[in-house]
């Protein structure tokens, strides 16, 4: 008698102890774990946007002082004809 009521009770614990290792691995149930997974999101998220911000910057940059023909009566000192 007294081993079928140990059984059942060792039982109950490994049910119990399943359920809570279950637990740990949920997203909303450990903070650890899903606060290191928010910050890396952060992370990549904050580095994707520097690395499409410095791509832009880059693809419509400066290209230099262009050629510009500026008629001669418009100078500083114009010359006429």
């Amino acid at each position: 008698m007294q081993s079928a009521i140990f059984a059942q009770q060792n039982l109950i614990m490994m049910h119990h102890e399943e359920t809570l290792e279950g637990q740990d691995k949920e997203f909303g149930r450990n903070w650890v774990t899903s606060s290191r997974f928010l910050f890396y999101c952060q992370v990549f998220i904050f580095m994707a946007f520097v690395l499409g911000g410095c791509y832009n910057l880059y693809k419509h940059r400066y290209m230099g002082k262009p050629e510009v023909n500026v008629p001669e009566n418009t100078l500083y000192n114009p010359k006429y004809k």
